[in-house]
């Protein structure tokens, strides 16, 4: 021991206190040398000192951590703002791990006994001479079976490691290159400390000293300590923020469609975008309808809150507006129905929503709004203007009834329907932000049929984005696999036989004649019922896309329903045979009386030998 200038001791505190490994000087070199040797010693001590925070600057420096650290809800920033911090006034370099499971959103849980958690390498922060090599941001943290570090993670102590002998360097380091780095950097000291909050464990920091500044000592780990504890509050609350938001987030879209009906004319583009913060989540919504005839409803909405309430909201609403749209396909008595079932939700919310339904026959889209931003058109050219149509008050007001509009849809042009989180700011008035929406959709979608993502990273909102729902929607002929054809009737007994010949010559030109039976056989039902209930048929609609769907209008009030018959009556069947013979049926209300239809499977062509 006589050459040696500390002997290694490693010690646990009371009561779990931290794990030190702690060199001592001798007794022998105490008060031992004076002259050049006594200066020397005393010049490089005084210069330690200096390096060195004094109590009183201790208390200022941690109490400026609470307006350094946590300056945002995000996890990784806030553990980043952390090891920023440490460097230099505590420590050469730091890093941070947090546990992977925090990390991916699940609840933290305590590992089995003697296992060590997995954490992840989230921030790291050191003086630029350093030049160490520890685990890069995003990756698993390296961990060895003897690592000094281990207490920390089983256990939460903090370590303390006063002076690195050389063969301690690969216990500390992830790898052997990132330990040779550390002994070329001069890295001397370490010491690590658990992130625990609430009684949460999250994760650690560890810190490094390197060239002549002293080693770490218990008060540095007393100051650690006490920094962990200010800044694991904010982990914390970083990490419940981000598990509400993805919580909203996961709600908001498990009730957005996940896939598009086929839209027979019409090729739609959808995008959904969250808020950032996650007190904006959740609210904002699309859905694609189709409908009998080939007709397709475009909804767009936003309920006025955020949060797990809203995105339920939104549930309840959408499901009521698909309901409604397969009743009546009139837009504003859609959305006057839907105020009244806003009104009847308990949270006492209010919406915006605008309903749009396209023709393809007529080529043409009829638009209500309540309370929802105007509609962009686009043409081909790339010139984009906004819709000039009423805006009622928003749903759940109690203010109705709408007002309708058609726009006639021409080859190229494009209609973006948009929530206000594409143009809403919190800088900008709004008419600036429509204007410049206006300009950036006619330089995206010039001459490009769809483009409803690119419109929405293109969006004027900035940095703090707010929930956003995109639909744009590019009218053309029906082609390919989908064929449409519309006939009128005329209004008195001559009306069944004529239908019977259109379907039967039209199933032949398609060459689905084994089709054609059935076919007409419904069709004379839907005709029969039109003349008997319904002041006669007016159009007959058939469409053949994956299936083919036979539709006959009237202007009759009532929907028909199927009803029970004994054996004894006479009439009453002719939608039980409906029913039995197709794949299913309907009917909904229209501005001028109602449709009904019925839609059957299409045989697969045989196989060839």
């Amino acid at each position: 021991m006589g050459k040696r200038q500390g002997v290694p001791a490693a010690q646990v505190g009371p009561g779990g206190g931290a794990v030190v490994l702690e060199r001592r000087p001798t007794a022998r070199r105490t008060l031992a040398g004076r002259g050049r040797g006594a200066s020397a010693a005393l010049r490089r001590t005084r210069e330690a000192l200096g390096t060195m925070l004094a109590p009183r600057d201790r208390l200022t420096w941690l109490n400026e951590a609470s307006s350094r650290i946590g300056t945002t809800l995000d996890l990784e920033q806030t553990c980043q703002e952390l090891a920023d911090y440490a460097v230099p006034e505590l420590a050469d370099g730091a890093a941070v791990d947090v546990l992977d499971s925090i990390l991916r959103g699940e609840q933290p849980v305590t590992p089995p006994a003697g296992r060590l958690p997995v954490t992840r390498a989230v921030a790291v922060s050191e003086l630029p001479e350093l030049d160490l090599e520890p685990d890069p941001v995003g990756d698993l943290s390296t961990r060895r079976s003897g690592s000094l570090v281990n207490p920390c993670l089983l256990e939460q102590r903090p370590v303390l490691v006063s002076r690195i002998e050389p063969h301690e360097y690969e216990m500390i380091a992830p790898t052997r290159n990132a330990a040779l780095a550390m002994q070329r950097a001069g890295v001397h000291s370490y010491m690590a400390v658990p992130l625990v909050a609430r009684g949460v464990f999250l994760g650690i920091a560890d810190y490094v000293r390197a060239g002549t500044r002293p080693g770490f000592t218990r008060t540095d780990v007393s100051l650690a300590m006490e920094l962990a504890t200010k800044a694991a509050v904010y982990v914390d609350n970083a990490r419940m923020y981000g598990r509400e938001r993805q919580a909203v987030v996961s709600l908001q879209r498990s009730l957005l469609p996940r896939a598009t009906p086929e839209t027979p004319g019409l090729a739609v583009d959808t995008c959904y975008a969250p808020a950032n913060e996650p007190q904006g989540v959740g609210g904002d919504w699309f859905d694609v309808v189709g409908l009998p005839g080939g007709r397709t409803a475009l909804v767009v909405g936003d309920v006025m809150s955020h949060g797990m309430a809203a995105a339920a909201t939104m549930g309840r609403l959408r499901a009521v507006a698909r309901t409604l749209m397969n009743l009546d396909i009139a837009p504003e008595r859609v959305l006057g129905r839907l105020d009244l079932a806003a009104r009847d939700l308990e949270e006492d919310q209010v919406a915006t929503c605008l309903v749009a339904v396209h023709d393809p026959v007529d080529r043409t889209y009829t638009l209500a709004a309540a309370g929802q931003v105007p509609p962009l058109v686009v043409d081909g050219r790339g010139n984009a203007r906004y819709l000039e149509m009423p805006v009622g008050a928003p749903l759940g007001s109690g203010v109705i009834p709408y007002d309708a509009v058609e726009l006639s849809a021409e080859e190229g042009d494009r209609l973006v329907l948009y929530t206000d989180g594409l143009i809403k700011t919190r800088e900008d008035d709004l008419d600036h932000c429509l204007d410049l929406l206006r300009k950036r959709a006619g330089e995206l979608l010039a001459g490009r049929m769809l483009g409803a993502e690119e419109l929405v990273h293109a969006a004027p909102t900035g940095v703090h984005r707010f929930d956003e729902a995109v639909t744009v929607v590019s009218a053309s002929c029906p082609g390919g696999d989908v064929l449409l054809r519309q006939w009128d009737l005329p209004g008195d007994g001559a009306a069944a036989g004529r239908a019977r010949r259109l379907v039967r010559e039209q199933l032949g030109r398609w060459r689905l004649e084994e089709m054609s039976d059935v076919t007409e056989l419904v069709v004379s039902e839907l005709v029969g019922n039109a003349l008997r209930y319904g002041g006669g048929p007016g159009r007959l609609r058939l469409l053949r896309h994956s299936r083919l769907v036979v539709e006959v209008s009237d202007t009759g009030p009532d929907l028909p329903q199927i009803q029970h018959v004994s054996l004894n009556d006479e009439g009453g069947r002719g939608l039980q045979l409906v029913n039995l013979l197709c794949r299913r049926w309907g009917s909904c209300r229209t501005p001028l009386g109602k449709v009904v239809w019925a839609e059957q499977d299409i045989p697969l062509p045989a196989e060839s030998d």
